[in-house]
């Protein structure tokens, strides 16, 4: 059997098996579509009723996102997109200089520097809710979007996917720009940041992916039900006298378009950034 022919074999199977995971892992979302188009009593009659059957179903669920609790869905929605801008943005520019950082400067202490963000990155993120609960309150950040946004501002994970990155990016460019006049942030932010374009795109998908899908920390800073973002806010659904399934299926619908986007928009850099930051070392 020739070469040719192997690969082809090879890749004909690893296509059969990438679509075989894509259609499992569609599943749920199939269930989570269909369902939001559904009343809750023919959802659950004969069981889980999610077949595709177009005479039973209708917008209501949707429609319930502005009649419910006066549209308080709406309201979580746009704490969830201001926290999760503002804090990608603010990953993004603090992470990106500090990994840059760490790769292009020679300086007393970037070992221990960088040894102490390996170790944060070994560190469950639910053994310093306490202290950043306590640190919140002194601050008197509760139910407040700072609260929320602050204590997650430089992951120790993108600091060492920027630095991991800029290991690739030579350093004769900033020669040449200090020989030219060129101060150190110019540097950075006119001749790197271009270049580091494929490392953007791909940790604004997965800090955007992290920030709109967190409920813990959301649900300990924020006290009110106005203030909640959406996981939260479609947990408070599900309660012991009720469960309010149209708000849970349409809302969950509703909250997956935003991480569509995001990735439509960054796809080709996050899989650029995700090979190049991987061979780096």
């Amino acid at each position: 059997m020739g070469e040719t022919k192997k690969n082809r074999i090879r890749i004909t199977l690893s296509l059969i098996l990438m679509i075989f995971l894509a259609i499992i892992v569609m599943i749920p979302f199939y269930f989570m579509l269909v369902a939001s188009f559904k009343d809750t009593s023919t959802i659950f009659s004969n069981g889980l009723n999610v077949d595709l059957n177009f005479k039973k179903m209708n917008l209501d669920s949707y429609k319930s996102l502005w009649t419910n609790r006066n549209g308080i869905y709406w309201q979580w929605f746009k704490n969830s997109l201001i926290i999760t801008i503002l804090e990608t943005v603010l990953v993004l520019a603090f992470t990106s200089m500090v990994g840059y950082g760490l790769a292009q400067y020679d300086f007393k202490g970037r070992k221990t520097i960088f040894a102490i963000v390996l170790i944060m990155m070994m560190v469950p993120s639910s053994i310093l809710l306490l202290p950043l609960y306590k640190l919140v309150t002194q601050l008197g950040l509760m139910n407040t979007y700072a609260g929320v946004i602050l204590p997650g501002i430089v992951p120790a994970s993108a600091i060492f996917f920027f630095r991991q990155f800029c290991l690739g990016l030579s350093r004769e460019f900033a020669e040449s720009a200090r020989i030219d006049g060129c101060g150190e942030f110019r540097i950075f932010w006119q001749i790197y940041v271009p270049l580091m374009k494929p490392a953007f795109g791909a940790m604004t998908i997965l800090t955007t992916m992290n920030s709109w899908n967190d409920f813990l920390w959301p649900l300990i800073v924020m006290k009110s039900d106005a203030n909640f973002v959406i996981p939260a806010g479609l947990l408070s659904a599900m309660t012991p006298y009720g469960n309010n399934y149209q708000l849970l299926f349409a809302g969950s619908v509703m909250s997956v378009i935003p991480i569509l986007i995001v990735f439509a928009l960054n796809q080709n850099q996050f899989i650029e950034g995700l090979t190049s930051g991987g061979v780096k070392g």
